[in-house]
């Protein structure tokens, strides 16, 4: 018979410990957005109130936000797959760039050629092709080098990033405007929005089904229950037969796909072209959202939402209160640092055990 208290002591070491230290690296982001506010705004509590209250005033940031949510959805996906998998994809936001780049170009140069109802499905392949190519490149390295994936992951971004800054800025440039741009997306290949003002398009209940079908995937199936295995325990998953090397490759290539069709839904549902630096903290914010969410996709859902209203309501505030600088990259180091610290913590205890 099992005892009460071990039952207590095994539910709070399962789900509250993980969720208090969730919970713990969204206070810091709110805490230090406020801390912000505060000291640099010249009407503190105004801003502080509009802070919590901003992002629903009106259907343009309400939409802005769930929209926002969307490509965090998609993307926390793509870094808690490889998680899951005992990998660490830091390539996120040359991954994004790349697919938003490769899918304005594929719809705007195929346009008038191939028909639209085939054009749409090949520009999303090949995105996610691109991305998933470049998230197998760590893979790779890591089987055949002994390479960090997560080193080489960073670094394959690194690369990736100035070649398309090159590239829009160059034979890819749309000459009619001044914004270092691909041409925009042609009419029949963009996303209506549903909350006009405002971005947000049918891609956030794509999103949040995507969410949980991953999630299905990840905890119902075979498949599944292997990457997480060989994530949790590399050295039981050798002894049952299962193939890290495999499950690590394709566990990344996931990752990389999730993070093209990031940038798939970015070009055709939010900037309806690929501009210079569109990527820009969206492969760091969704792998805060993964860590959150502890790699569970459906736990990708709320925390996507809750990190989405953090950032939108950080930009409401400081565009209406004169702020000086960009508050996001100060939240994002914040929550980063406190969820860094918790895994810091377990791999001591790990060692001393």
């Amino acid at each position: 018979m099992i005892h009460p208290f071990d039952l207590r002591r095994k539910f709070v070491r399962s789900v509250l410990t993980p969720l208090s230290s969730s919970l713990i690296a969204l206070a810091a982001g709110i805490a230090v957005s406020l801390a912000m506010l505060l000291f640099f705004s010249g009407q503190p509590v105004s801003a502080a109130v509009d802070f919590f209250t901003g992002p629903f005033a009106s259907r343009f940031y309400v939409g802005t936000l769930l929209n926002t949510a969307s490509l965090l959805m998609w993307a926390g996906v793509g870094a808690g797959i490889a998680i899951a998998s005992g990998n660490l994809n830091l390539g996120g936001e040359g991954q994004i760039y790349l697919a938003g780049f490769i899918t304005a170009v594929v719809l705007s140069k195929g346009s008038g050629i191939v028909p639209p109802f085939l054009l749409l499905p090949i520009a999303g392949f090949t995105a996610c092709a691109a991305a998933a190519v470049c998230a197998g490149v760590a893979a790779l390295f890591k089987q055949f080098r002994g390479s960090s994936e997560l080193l080489v992951s960073f670094l394959v971004s690194a690369v990736t990033i100035p070649i398309v800054d090159a590239a829009i800025a160059g034979p890819f440039r749309d000459t009619a405007r001044n914004l270092l741009a691909t041409p925009p997306v042609p009419a029949e290949f963009r996303l209506e929005r549903i909350l006009p003002p405002s971005p947000l398009t049918v891609s956030f209940f794509a999103a949040a089904a995507f969410c949980l079908v991953s999630a299905c995937v990840l905890y119902r199936t075979r498949a599944g229950r292997a990457v997480r295995v060989c994530g949790a325990a590399p050295q039981f998953a050798q002894y049952a037969g299962y193939s890290l090397a495999a499950h690590s490759f394709g566990a990344l290539c996931l990752s990389g796909a999730c993070h093209g069709l990031t940038g798939f839904f970015a070009v055709v549902g939010t900037y309806y072209t690929c501009h210079s630096g569109f990527y820009a903290g969206m492969g760091w914010n969704a792998l805060s959202c993964a860590l959150i969410a502890r790699s569970n996709p459906a736990a990708v859902i709320p925390s996507a939402l809750l990190l989405s209203w953090i950032f939108t309501a950080a930009d409401r505030s400081a565009m209406m209160y004169d702020f000086p600088f960009d508050m996001t990259g100060l939240i994002q180091a914040a929550v980063l640092f406190c969820i860094s610290a918790r895994f810091v913590g377990a791999a001591k205890r790990a060692r001393s055990a």
